[in-house]
């Protein structure tokens, strides 16, 4: 008879957060896959658990998964772990979770801690829809294309960022994401916990300290005033030089995006307003 495999969510910062279901079934379980072992382990010395512990990344998946496997095909109860939080959502799991439901493995969900839940209910934005991205990428031009796409979704979305990348995360956010309201979660539920509320168009750098890990809440899109179709060409140019003035290294091209998404206006329309506003200046 096929085994079972639990998906436990662990706590993201705060132990006490962990449930009591969560607790039982890493104590009944055959092996814990754990996303870090060593960081695991902090956790099952500090509730007595002496259950042994496998490593799972995504770095061995492709040898570790048909280990794991033949250990549920034998009938053994698994536990599946990261190192913080929901496995699955940014870390390691959904391969083994797809195998186990390809194979008619029972897959059962323990839920608890999950860091862009806990910031979205900080954050006091709409819930309903929510999306939930993972970490920008780290590469210039994949990181600006992430940017781009991500501005294109009107409702509340939720991302992480590392701390070395959290400056020039709030740069971009200024240049891309036009006029929406921003939550910064640090180190949430730990003893240092800051959560910092701005606007999309609003300098926050001194303000948050780059150290700790970092959920960002991104809420509606909110446009302009005035409808785009009455949006005139000083208007414009007016949002041009002040986006210009927060981000001095910022290019040509990205300003203009900064200009639509907040202006409503199409990107083509915002370059052909410049240049109507830069030729009356010359007359």
């Amino acid at each position: 008879m096929p085994g079972l495999l639990s998906v436990v969510a662990t706590p993201i910062g705060n132990l006490e957060d962990v449930t009591l279901r969560s607790l039982r079934v890493l104590r009944d379980a055959n092996l814990i896959a754990a996303e870090d072992t060593r960081h695991t382990a902090k956790l099952l010395r500090h509730f007595g658990i002496a259950t042994p512990t496998v490593s799972f990344h995504a770095h061995n998946v492709r040898s570790r998964l048909p280990q794991l496997l033949q250990k549920l095909a034998e009938g053994q109860h698994l536990a599946l772990v990261s190192d913080a939080g929901t496995p699955g959502v940014s870390d390691p799991g959904v391969e083994l979770v797809d195998a186990c439901r390809q194979a008619g493995i029972r897959v059962e969900p323990i839920p608890g801690a999950s860091a862009p839940l806990a910031a979205v209910v900080a954050s006091g934005f709409p819930m309903i829809p929510l999306t939930v991205f993972g970490f920008p990428p780290t590469r210039s031009n994949d990181r600006k294309r992430w940017f781009e796409r991500a501005a294109q979704v009107d409702h509340t979305f939720t991302f992480f960022e590392a701390p070395h990348r959290i400056t020039s995360c709030l740069d971009e956010i200024h240049i891309h994401f036009g006029v929406r309201p921003i939550m910064v979660g640090r180190e949430l539920t730990k003893v240092h916990e800051e959560i910092v509320n701005f606007r999309s168009y609003s300098k926050t750098n001194g303000r948050i300290e780059t150290r700790g890990e970092f959920t960002l809440v991104v809420g509606p899109a909110e446009w302009a005033d005035e409808p785009a179709s009455t949006v005139d060409d000083g208007t414009v140019h007016e949002k041009f030089l002040e986006l210009a003035r927060r981000q001095p290294g910022a290019t040509r091209r990205d300003i203009i995006a900064g200009v639509a998404a907040a202006t409503g206006l199409k990107r083509n329309d915002v370059f052909s307003a410049l240049e109507r506003a830069k030729a009356k200046d010359r007359a």
